[in-house]
């Protein structure tokens, strides 16, 4: 009995111990609703900006610096979503959201997210355009598996369901866009449902 009593207190002190090294997991719901913007982004920019036949997208076009503001659009609110519906799940488990761990979190993952975004600006600066959609898969996927080791969710998957995504889409550039749905859109939809039910709805 006492064997039994001293196991269960070193399950809990691992357990305490493993909470205060690691970010509380984010909410599934803030993933489903990441890929439903990505995917009105997306429909939106298919519809009235991508160009027709013929036609070529510059980087000084209108058109593309509407679907610039699409994607800053998309991202934050994203981003916003993502702070409010984990700061519900952290009051609800009366958990804190901000402390020495979110920061490293943070770090790591803004870390390889920025360096991409400016490689990719460099690269669009030059005219290179073909390689846009994987350089994003890539660094975004790079930046959720650097960053899965302050978080309790398993987000790495995710993270390397997008690297491997972008490193596909480097194979066939010309299908970009379509991989560019698949990854930001469909990829958090299914991870965000899977997060909610497995976790939320238990």
């Amino acid at each position: 009995m006492e064997s039994k009593k001293y196991l269960d207190d070193l399950s809990s002190i691992k357990d305490l111990m493993s909470r205060s090294s690691r970010f509380i997991s984010l909410s599934g719901l803030s993933g489903i609703m990441a890929g439903l913007y990505a995917l009105a982004g997306a429909t939106i920019t298919y519809v009235f900006l991508l160009p027709k036949n013929g036609e070529v997208l510059t980087l000084h076009s209108w058109n593309f610096k509407i679907i610039l503001g699409i994607l800053i659009a998309v991202a934050t609110l994203s981003v916003i979503t993502a702070f409010l519906l984990t700061s519900k799940k952290a009051k609800k488990n009366k958990e804190n959201i901000w402390d020495a761990t979110t920061k490293r979190l943070l770090v790591s993952f803004l870390v390889p997210l920025v360096a991409g975004g400016i490689y990719i600006l460099i690269k669009l600066s030059s005219q290179h355009y073909g390689l846009t959609g994987s350089l994003m898969l890539i660094f975004y996927g790079l930046a959720l598996i650097n960053a899965s080791k302050y978080t309790i969710s398993n987000i790495q998957y995710l993270g390397y369901a997008e690297l491997i995504l972008g490193l596909i889409c480097a194979a066939l550039p010309g299908y970009g866009f379509w991989f560019w749905i698949l990854g930001f859109g469909v990829f958090h939809i299914i991870y965000g449902s899977l997060i909610y039910f497995k976790e939320e709805k238990a």
